[in-house]
């Protein structure tokens, strides 16, 4: 009996030490210093580039020539915004970015929804119906999403020229939509793995077909993963440079094209101010994005955009 009650006994002696030995609520510890360390040190290095591009955007030009890069400006100005928006030259001409700018939302809009569409709808069929050769087709889909681009650019040239769409707008949509499609697929066909088999068997049961089920059951259950695609789908067609240059024509060049454009040009002087307003304005797109839907992105991945 004595034996049994020291056993009982030691852990709670045991237990008052190490509650006294824990780091208290807001107490600095070595371990805690080094994680804030290590996080202030990453985030200074992503925002100190983008300080900068603030801050020169905002000076004139004979504040920058002083080559005070870390300095506030003295005598703020938005000049260099309106110029880079409405009046940089982008080659023969100074119509400023907003032409790409609208040129990539003719461009990603259409992409982002054909893509996306195609993707679920592969994603599910390969999940819930018995496809015949529907293995061989995965991994067909999952081999073209890591051969480069570079590969496959003549044949395409080739291919577009022939059908009359080299150049245009419907050509270069059909080009991110086919790239986008074997990512598209592995998401939605990932989601709707995790979708319990009974449902789609009690909507099966209930006379529900293959395009009812579709759009009436799967599409409104994959509101978290379709977040998840947009966000690539947008962010990767945006910031797209290659593609853009080669397929889409001149009368379509995208905003990241205009922007090349803009900072390598060789004709009169070089306007740092200019150009910096000009990238921000680039890759203000992307950056509002992941700032409004960064949660819902989190919760889509959550909900199974890497499960399977």
């Amino acid at each position: 009996m004595n034996a049994t009650t020291d056993v009982i006994a030691k852990p709670r002696s045991v237990l008052p030490a190490r509650q006294r030995t824990a780091p208290k609520k807001g107490q600095f510890t070595p371990g805690r210093l080094g994680v804030y360390a290590l996080l202030i040190t990453s985030a200074a290095f992503f925002l100190l580039p983008l300080y900068v591009m603030v801050a020169t955007s905002l000076k004139p030009m004979e504040e920058i020539r002083l080559g005070n890069l870390f300095a506030l400006p003295l005598q703020a100005t938005i000049d260099p915004w309106i110029q880079a928006w409405s009046s940089a030259c982008t080659g023969l001409e100074c119509r400023g970015i907003q032409v790409g700018f609208w040129n990539s939302v003719k461009i990603v809009v259409p992409s982002t929804v054909i893509s996306i569409f195609f993707g679920a709808l592969n994603g599910y069929a390969l999940s819930f119906w018995r496809v015949k050769w529907a293995g061989w087709l995965f991994g067909v889909l999952m081999f073209g999403a890591f051969v480069p681009y570079q590969v496959m650019m003549y044949p395409l040239v080739r291919t577009l020229a022939a059908v009359d769409l080299f150049g245009s707008l419907p050509g270069i949509v059909l080009i991110h939509t086919v790239f986008g499609m074997p990512v598209m697929t592995l998401l939605f066909r990932n989601y709707y793995a995790g979708v319990p088999g009974e449902l789609f068997k009690a909507a099966r049961i209930d006379g529900g077909g293959f395009w009812r089920i579709f759009f009436q059951l799967m599409l409104p259950m994959s509101l978290p993963i379709i977040v998840v695609a947009v966000i690539m789908q947008m962010t990767n067609i945006w910031n797209d440079f290659i593609l853009g240059l080669v397929f889409a024509g001149r009368e379509n060049l995208p905003m990241t094209v205009q922007l090349n454009n803009v900072i390598n040009t060789t004709t009169g002087e070089r306007l740092y101010n200019v150009n910096m307003a000009a990238t921000i304005l680039t890759s203000l797109v992307p950056l509002v994005i992941y700032l409004i839907s960064g949660r819902w992105f989190v919760r889509g991945i959550a909900a199974g955009a890497v499960k399977g």
